[in-house]
């Protein structure tokens, strides 16, 4: 049987590791660990995020802007994620003291205590999957990482601005 060195092959084929449905697939599964992990908790992996951000930029909380910001997502998904939250008691949201139009968002003591929890699950998680990884890779790999996703944000913004000077309208 004949083998084919990966790198003369074309990018986009099948035979080759591509970035795409690799990280698709580590997403998916870290996402879905992490779901049937916190369930007890009556938690979601995107919830567990916010209550993540917040607990870092307290005490004045974020605006709801800012949130979908520093967790990749959008704004009507954030908003429908937070009123949820809000329904459960783990955060407030309320009028922002310099801009009347935002919502500031801020975490309640129960969305504390549910924080507390399910970190300690999440950080079990990550100790578990990190742990496929020889110990001297481990902070390589998540250096490697968080380039990568800088440049795929990077990629994410030219492409807005490219579509802009084309006249496409943005999603």
């Amino acid at each position: 049987m004949q083998t084919t060195d990966s790198t003369t092959l074309p990018l986009d084929s099948p035979e080759r590791r591509r970035l795409p449905p690799l990280l698709r697939r580590a997403w998916y599964g870290l996402n879905q660990a992490l779901r049937r992990r916190l369930v007890h908790l009556k938690l979601t992996p995107d919830q567990f995020t916010v209550l993540r951000t917040l607990v870092e930029a307290e005490p004045e909380g974020l605006t709801q802007k800012d949130v979908a910001a520093i967790i990749s997502s959008d704004p009507n998904t954030i908003a429908s994620l937070l009123e949820r939250m809000e329904t459960n008691g783990m955060v407030e949201r309320s009028e922002d003291e310099s801009d009347r139009r935002a919502r500031r968002i801020r975490l309640l003591p129960h969305g504390r205590k549910i924080y507390r929890a399910a970190r300690n699950v999440a950080i079990e998680l990550q100790e578990e999957v990190l742990a496929s990884l020889s110990p001297d890779k481990r902070e390589t790999f998540l250096e490697c990482l968080a380039s990568i996703a800088d440049a795929c944000n990077r990629a994410a913004e030219t492409s807005e601005r490219s579509s802009a000077d084309k006249n496409i309208p943005p999603k």
